[in-house]
């Protein structure tokens, strides 16, 4: 016997555009704008790090192509292509760019800064719901970053890129 409870009610037009919306969410990458925004982005923000105080020792070495390879990582991380993978290996290669690199506190903290002031700067979306997911993940992988760099970590778990989403907030969440 069905109670009034079993009977599904009329959705309302609110409650439409919200299913319609967990559907149709478009990927952090395309929130961004792509890949041209990506890679301006970080390639505005690469060459601040080659200049920064605090992170230009770190930086010294890495090759001019670093930006791109930069990029590649994010756009796969943000729900683009899986180009990180495809054409460099992907996550096994991203943890050996960082072994035994020893990055320190503050210099985590500083290109954690740098990449937000170069956000603000290039015109990154900065509504709340993408600049949350965002900072999110480059806070969560600064810290896997920093952590994997020490000579004493722990080999990692993950063998995959992660795949960073909107989390609790996607877009027009009011």
């Amino acid at each position: 016997m069905y109670t009034e409870s079993d009977v599904a009610t009329p959705m309302t037009d609110q409650e439409q555009i919200d299913e319609h919306a967990l559907f149709d969410t478009p990927t952090l990458f395309e929130w961004m704008g792509g890949r041209a925004v990506l890679r301006h982005l970080l390639e505005t923000f690469h060459a601040k790090t080659k200049i920064d105080p605090v992170l230009a020792p770190m930086f010294e070495h890495v090759p001019d192509n670093h930006a791109e390879h930069l990029a590649m990582w994010f756009e796969e991380v943000f729900g683009g292509m899986p180009r990180y993978t495809d054409e460099r290996g992907g996550f096994k290669t991203m943890i050996g760019m960082h072994r035994n690199r020893c990055i320190q506190s503050e210099q985590r903290a500083r290109w954690v800064t740098l990449l937000m002031e170069t956000a603000d700067e290039i015109g990154l979306p900065a509504d709340p719901e993408f600049r949350s997911a965002f900072t999110a993940y480059v806070e969560w992988g600064s810290r896997r970053a920093q952590r994997n760099s020490q000579t004493d970590a722990p080999p990692s778990c993950r063998v995959t890129v992660p795949k960073w989403g909107w989390g609790e907030a996607p877009p027009g969440t009011v």
